[in-house]
């Protein structure tokens, strides 16, 4: 056993290789993290909202008939369950509206995106954020040119139920890359 601790805390105090080569280095995740998925990641799709809407107001209808029934002699009844039915109709109908089906997957989106920014898309990342009252399923596309290192970068909103540009901003890339020349 003390050997095995030895040979451990030998390890620990080895001196680091300060010429490790770049291209050896990599960013992996912790073993107790690495569940060792594999593959491409679909995004849910923004519909599933719809049924969290039909069970709210499946519920909320369920309290206002049995509120209206009872009346406000029952004990456990008052006004306050009535308040609670109207809002769990309202925050239903609400996931109804807001529960839109997307139409654009992140690669379609990312099509569009390219056309939008001018230039030929290297490096690009997506991310599915909702935007106005309604909460309406857009693409969030951050795309950087397929130079080495990128002359430019982008930032472009596609709406996800119809495709649509929604903004769109280009610039030249300002981050200094210099340090990482090989």
């Amino acid at each position: 056993m003390d050997s095995v601790l030895n040979e451990k805390a030998s390890d620990e105090e080895a001196p680091q290789d300060e010429t490790t080569d770049l291209a050896e280095l990599r960013d992996e995740l912790p073993e107790d993290l690495d569940r060792g998925f594999v593959g491409v990641y679909h995004f849910p799709d923004n519909s599933r909202r719809r049924v969290t809407g039909s069970l709210y107001l499946a519920l909320g209808g369920i309290v206002l008939v049995w509120g209206l029934a009872v009346g406000s002699d029952g004990v456990l009844v008052n006004r306050g369950v009535l308040f609670g039915a109207v809002g769990l109709l309202a925050i239903g109908l609400y996931h109804l509206v807001a529960g839109r089906p997307s139409n654009i997957d992140e690669n379609d989106a990312l099509v569009e995106a390219s056309k939008a920014a001018g230039f030929a898309v290297g490096h690009a990342s997506a991310q599915l954020g909702w935007r106005g009252l309604g909460s309406r399923p857009t693409w969030r596309m951050l795309v950087y040119s397929a130079e080495e290192p990128p002359s430019q970068r982008g930032m472009v909103l596609i709406d996800a139920v119809n495709g649509e540009v929604v903004d769109r901003f280009v610039e030249e890339n300002p981050e200094d890359w210099s340090e990482f020349d090989v």
